[in-house]
């Protein structure tokens, strides 16, 4: 009934109900009538041979019950049990062992379709649990923050991750089988392995199988355990007052599938970097006693410990927006935390939110930008290698006439991602342009510096597999973000990086909030007319400008974990109308070069196994690159894409050999270069909603 009552009538009675109950109503004491619930939607009478009959219904909550998540009640002899659903309840069915009503039903699964899921309650088992689902029905049990799809990956990796994705405990679920048969499982017509990575909401990153007919789930990733849980207190609401409701949301994620190493960003600008690994391995973190002590990887002064507070002047400072924990973290086979690195609060001014990732695991390096510069790391030698703000990678050779603005009272340091010992800079946004001279020679002289500069770790950890002992590090590397040099410095309530949409910028503060957008690692040519190819990473910004580092990068083995990586700007590739959004390398041929990798390891091998685990870090990286032979004039060609525009750039000479304007009414969401049959095409997903390819 529409007042949330139940009657129960006999058929051979005398008109009146035999029983009138309101299941979630209060009983009054004085013999007055319940209070009236919701309406009562759909209930489902069910008899047993052996007990009383199962009574099951949707609807008829209580009024108070606000807010509360739809519903499904089970009412067996004195028992009531409500069943929470994700969703709203479309409509359910009670399975049982006969279709015949005049036989008793003996029912043992409700089938409840849900406005996004379908759900199985096993009625047979104590407590009701469900049935785990054979396959999925939506991706988004927590709402997809950022997806990424890589074609033609390894073929022992499905079986890898589908391996270490079937040992997940899954708890709740009822151990019987899946109760409803039926159907042919399709094959799919392509012969390569698809894979599909997803970043939700709460955390969690998931990898499904996108080779057959449907997608299937095959491992499931929970950033969220490497932090802290939040206490709700003062302290860690203005902590995570950026990124309001999902601290955890998955912004962006780099993955190699030849290394299987993996590198996730969160909104709360935080970034994981996770190595794969079939054994289960127990980190042990230890919190610094009065600032973090140097790890034996790395020497120097301690590092500033993650829970510092505010500054002497009651400003928020060298606080990240995540706690990493401080208790034990067993990790099972699959995904496991190699390195955390993490942004600050400076001077009361949230960090940025990280606009653009990559990662190379035959350099063992990945890099990180924001609207206010980059940050290269080396996470073998858990080391930051370069540190700069955006108007500093151009050096002298700034396009843009960037004036200096009126400073601000509390308002950050200058620089880029700033080491947190680095102190203001305010006077010199003060000074005249005439001290631009002066001012690139500091700029010089800090950049020569944190080539040359560690960050330490703040935790470490020993975990013993097996017999053996083998140290892992298990370390958060802190920085602070800084407007750029000469800047307006950012509204603290503006963390979030909006693009730019015009082919022109006409306002000071649009250049001084010039993004890094997409990055690229490759083996070309750093400078314009070199002879030899090296190892380079291509940086690319939200005003069109594509930018060189040239990267020196000692032996492979042993040196390599020794020796310093130099990472060194080399001038600027070109420049387009609207951010870059991707890079690519072809050879003379036309043939596409992707980066170089290194093949995946066992990270925690012990015995025999380690001696194989040294042999494959001692290999050298698989290189795809072409010989350094320059019988012909041009050897490489770089396919950038913006959202405006296409161009392809001959190398060494940087000579523009052909551009194409893409849109003019929209722009470019994004674009990718990809092999097709007919030959390399560049892919483009419009805002429009058109999707174009351009060979």
């Amino acid at each position: 009934h529409s007042d949330g009552t139940l009657t129960i009538w006999n058929i051979k009675g005398q008109g009146k109900p035999f029983q009138t109950i309101t299941p979630h109503g209060k009983q009054p004491k004085d013999g007055k009538k319940p209070e009236p619930c919701k309406p009562i939607l759909k209930v489902e009478y069910k008899t047993t041979r052996l007990g009383d009959p199962f009574m099951i219904l949707s609807g008829g909550l209580s009024y108070d019950t606000v807010g509360r998540r739809p519903c499904l009640t089970v009412m067996h002899g004195k028992s009531t049990a409500v069943l929470e659903m994700d969703y709203p309840i479309v409509d359910f069915l009670t399975l049982c062992e006969t279709p015949y009503p005049n036989d008793f039903q003996e029912p043992y699964a409700v089938v409840v379709l849900l406005e996004k899921d379908l759900v199985v309650i096993d009625l047979a088992q104590n407590g009701y649990p469900i049935f785990e689902n054979p396959y999925p029905l939506t991706i988004h049990e927590s709402p997809v923050t950022c997806c990424e799809y890589y074609a033609d990956c390894p073929v022992d990796l499905i079986p890898a991750l589908y391996s270490v994705g079937s040992r997940q405990k899954r708890q709740g679920y009822s151990k019987k089988e899946w109760p409803i048969s039926g159907g042919n499982w399709g094959l799919g017509t392509q012969s390569y392995p698809e894979i599909i990575i997803t970043g939700h909401a709460d955390g969690t990153v998931k990898f499904w199988d996108a080779s057959a007919i449907m997608l299937q789930v095959l491992y499931k990733l929970k950033t969220a355990k490497v932090f802290e849980k939040s206490r709700n207190n003062k302290e860690e609401k203005q902590n995570t007052e950026i990124v309001d409701e999902d601290p955890f949301a998955i912004q962006i994620m780099a993955w190699c599938p030849e290394s299987r190493m993996l590198c996730v960003a969160g909104v709360s600008a935080n970034l994981i970097i996770y190595r794969f690994s079939k054994q289960e391995i127990t980190t042990e973190v230890s919190p610094p006693e009065g600032g973090a002590s140097p790890s034996p990887q790395t020497t120097g002064p301690p590092t500033h410990p993650s829970n510092s507070s505010n500054s002497s002047d009651g400003v928020r400072d060298n606080v990240p927006c995540l706690k990493v924990r401080s208790t034990p973290l067993k990790q099972s086979p699959g995904y496991q935390v190699e390195l955390v690195v993490q942004l600050v609060w400076v001077s009361g001014e949230p960090p940025q939110q990280i606009t653009s990732l990559a990662l190379n695991s035959s350099y063992g390096l990945i890099v990180f930008g924001n609207s206010t510069g980059l940050a290269v790391v080396d996470y073998l030698q858990k080391t930051v290698l370069l540190n700069l703000g955006t108007v500093e990678l151009y050096g002298s050779n700034d396009p843009y006439q960037r004036q200096p603005r009126s400073p601000r009272k509390t308002r950050q340091p200058s620089g880029g991602l700033c080491d947190i010992n680095e102190g203001s800079a305010s006077e010199d946004r003060c000074k005249s342009p005439t001290s631009g001279k002066l001012l690139t020679t500091i700029q010089l002289l800090l950049t020569v510096f944190r080539y040359c500069m560690f960050v330490y770790c703040v935790y470490s950890l020993s975990v013993c597999v097996g017999a053996l002992p083998l140290c892992v590090l298990f370390s958060t590397v802190l920085l602070s973000v800084c407007p750029p040099r000469g800047a307006n410095p950012l509204d603290h309530r503006d963390n979030s990086f909006s693009r730019s949409r015009s082919s022109s910028v006409t306002s000071i503060d649009k250049e001084a909030r010039e993004a890094i957008t997409s990055f690229h690692f490759c083996e070309t040519f750093a400078r314009k007319g070199d002879s030899t190819i090296t190892p380079c990473l291509y940086v690319g910004t939200s005003l069109g400008t594509v930018l060189a580092l040239a990267l020196n990068l000692p032996p492979a083995g042993e040196q390599r974990l020794l020796q310093p990586v130099i990472v060194l700007p080399s001038g600027t590739l070109g420049r387009l109308k609207g951010s870059i959004l991707r890079m690519a390398f072809l050879d003379n041929t036309g043939t596409f070069l992707p980066p170089a990798f290194e093949l995946w390891y066992e990270p925690n091998a012990v015995g025999a196994d380690s001696e194989e685990r040294d042999k494959a870090r001692k290999r050298r990286p698989v290189s795809v690159s072409p010989s350094t032979s320059q019988e012909l004039q041009e050897s490489q060609y770089a396919v950038v894409c913006s959202e405006k525009q296409a161009k392809v750039i001959a190398l060494p000479s940087q000579n523009c050999i052909f551009k194409h304007s893409i849109t003019e009414t929209s722009f470019v969401l994004r674009a990718d270069v990809v092999q097709m049959n007919i030959g390399n095409c560049v892919a483009c997903f419009c805002a429009n909603g058109h999707i174009m390819t351009l060979r």
